[in-house]
């Protein structure tokens, strides 16, 4: 596994200002065998058109079914021994996926876990100075935070790995990184942190997050609870405690605002 297929899932829904963007910065990678996978997700605008533009594989669909449905279609469709999410608006550094690959070649782990810049919310960034292996389910839960902070698109991660497990994204739900990564970052017999791979999560007005309208107000704060409620069950579930999380009869309501 000298140079892995790596298979980028973009799922887009009425992205045409960034979907060509995206495309290209992946292109301009120093690591070169990746293979790009556009799910247009019912967008009405000109986002199918430019994807068509660029070598990339397109999944289509007719109506706008959420971003876990356009996820899932890709990992289905991936070839690649590696998995990364992308978001159509966010960026990575030049040399992101060589450093993530390179860094799961030596080390063999099965996940690899980036450096995190978050404009929206900057006390979730995250630095990472060295290269670290990371193997008990306390020490990668408390690198990486990601029971809080659920974000699949910090991390590369083996195939085989969600295979094995059957880790897929609950569709229909708005906040579902959190049980996604959480599943499998705990799953991985290894992970590593890998200095020198940045990714940067741009704060867009009118994206799933910083929409204002108040019946999708409504509908993301009611998933966000029922993301940490499943986080609660499998932490139970595989009996180990989420570092920074509290697990009391109340945890949920104190939880709700700061996680």
């Amino acid at each position: 596994m000298n140079k892995p297929l790596v298979s980028v899932i973009i799922p887009v829904y009425n992205g045409e200002q960034y979907i060509a963007e995206c495309i290209e910065q992946i292109l301009n990678q120093s690591y070169k065998n990746l293979e790009i996978i556009v799910i247009n997700d019912g967008s009405t605008d000109k986002t199918s058109q430019i994807a068509k533009s660029y070598p990339v594989k397109l999944i289509e669909f007719l109506q706008n079914r959420g971003n876990s449905v356009g996820k899932n279609a890709g990992m289905n469709a991936a070839k690649g021994e590696l998995i990364h999410f992308m978001d159509v608006d966010d960026a990575i550094n030049p040399d992101f996926y060589k450093n993530m690959v390179s860094a799961i070649i030596q080390t063999g782990a099965e996940t690899a876990c980036c450096e995190f810049i978050n404009q929206l919310k900057p006390h979730r960034t995250m630095h990472i100075l060295e290269r670290k292996v990371c193997y008990s389910t306390h020490e990668k839960l408390k690198a990486t935070n990601v029971g809080r902070w659920g974000y699949t698109v910090r991390y590369l991660f083996k195939k085989s790995l969600l295979e094995e497990y059957n880790i897929q994204f609950e569709e229909g739900r708005f906040i579902e990184d959190i049980p996604f990564s959480l599943a499998a970052v705990y799953f991985s017999k290894s992970m590593v942190l890998v200095p020198g791979a940045t990714y940067t999560y741009i704060k867009r007005k009118n994206s799933i997050m910083t929409n204002r309208d108040k019946e999708h107000r409504k509908k993301r704060h009611c998933d966000l609870r029922y993301a940490k409620e499943i986080r609660h069950k499998f932490a139970r579930k595989h009996k180990f405690k989420i570092p920074g999380v509290p697990t009391g009869k109340f945890s949920l309501f104190f939880v709700k605002w700061f996680t």
